[in-house]
């Protein structure tokens, strides 16, 4: 019967083609697996019909393992049950093996009910398939849509020809359509022609694709640009902290009793010249001429106090000398005012 109906459409389709050839021939085809798989109604029903089968077969497997029991016991006793009770326990062995057979016949049979409510399940979904593919062939002029998974072997399809995914789109939209405001379905409209323009035109679709790839390869760049530059940020912030980690560790330290600074604060005064910081190449920091260079500030900052030292006690002497010459003067000045009234009473 099978090979009947495949003699008789391949008959059909090259009648078909060869009337066609004037013209032009368009075909398409669906792949039903591939839309069953990804109706979402169809796929939840499917899952709950797998887990009653799963149940049943559980069920199957448990009466397989009593009835294996009574065998035991069976070949175990056999030797003391008398003849009667011996085609007993087998004609009851015999029973329960026949209600699995036909236990096993209703559930996975070619009629069963796991068959039968995959078909049922199955049924709306292809009438939605059937009416989609007719509006897409009259929309856009299909001669043929074929059933890649039916009997009718196919030798080789070209991706371009397969409308599948167009009749998914239209099962989802119509499902969608029931539960959408005027607002949304306006847009899913737009949304739909723009969808058929593409289908129509490859090119345009390609277009389309290449356009967005470019757009993701640039928004991925724009991101690795801003998390380069905050890096940056982070790692110029960082040296910037310790900077200024640095800078308080060398403040000037004041003497509390005289308020005067400290050797270590002229120290801290010294110059030094500020590393270079790069970014992508970190120097190697020598630690001998680190060691060296301190030793230079050390003995820099020393004779800076020395000479400190030194003008202090020079001021201190010109200070005190000062002092002296002013209270010599002072002396001096002292007997010259005691004289002068002497004379005045000599006068007199």
């Amino acid at each position: 019967m099978r090979n009947n109906l495949r003699i008789l459409l391949v008959i059909m389709f090259v009648s078909a083609m060869t009337h066609a050839q004037s013209r032009g021939i368009k075909i398409g085809y669906i792949d039903m697996e591939y839309i069953l798989q990804n109706v979402p109604d169809y796929s939840e029903a499917k899952n709950q019909l797998e887990q009653k089968a799963q149940k049943w077969k559980q069920e199957i497997e448990t009466k397989k393992n009593e009835i294996a029991g009574l065998k035991e016991t069976l070949a175990t006793e056999r030797a003391l049950l008398t003849k009667e009770l011996l085609e007993e326990r087998e004609e009851e062995i015999a029973f329960q093996e026949k209600e699995l057979n036909d236990y096993q016949e209703k559930r996975f049979g070619p009629k069963g009910d796991l068959t039968l409510q995959r078909a049922v399940l199955a049924q709306p979904v292809q009438d939605q398939v059937f009416n989609a593919a007719q509006d897409i062939a009259e929309a856009k002029k299909y001669d043929f849509i074929l059933d890649k998974t039916s009997d009718l072997t196919i030798l080789f399809a070209a991706k371009r020809y397969d409308i599948s995914d167009q009749v998914l789109r239209i099962i989802n939209r119509s499902n969608k359509r029931n539960q959408m405001t005027k607002k949304q379905l306006k847009e899913e409209e737009a949304k739909e022609a723009k969808e058929n323009m593409e289908d129509e035109n490859p090119a345009l679709a390609d277009r389309r694709k290449k356009l967005e790839e470019k757009k993701a390869q640039r928004d991925k760049l724009i991101a690795d640009k801003k998390a380069a530059l905050e890096l940056r940020k982070q790692e110029q912030q960082a040296a910037k902290d310790a900077r200024k980690s640095g800078v308080a560790a060398k403040t000037p330290a004041k003497n509390e009793a005289t308020g005067e600074k400290t050797t270590d604060s002229i120290a801290a005064k010294t110059p030094t010249k500020k590393p270079e910081i790069k970014e992508r190449e970190p120097k190697t920091v020598d630690s001998t001429a680190v060691i060296k260079k301190q030793k230079t500030a050390e003995e820099r900052a020393q004779i800076l106090a020395d000479r400190k030292r030194a003008l202090e006690e020079k001021k201190q002497k010109a200070l005190e000398a000062r002092e002296a010459a002013k209270k010599a003067r002072e002396e001096k000045k002292k007997p010259e005012d005691k004289t002068e009234p002497n004379n005045q009473d000599k006068t007199n």
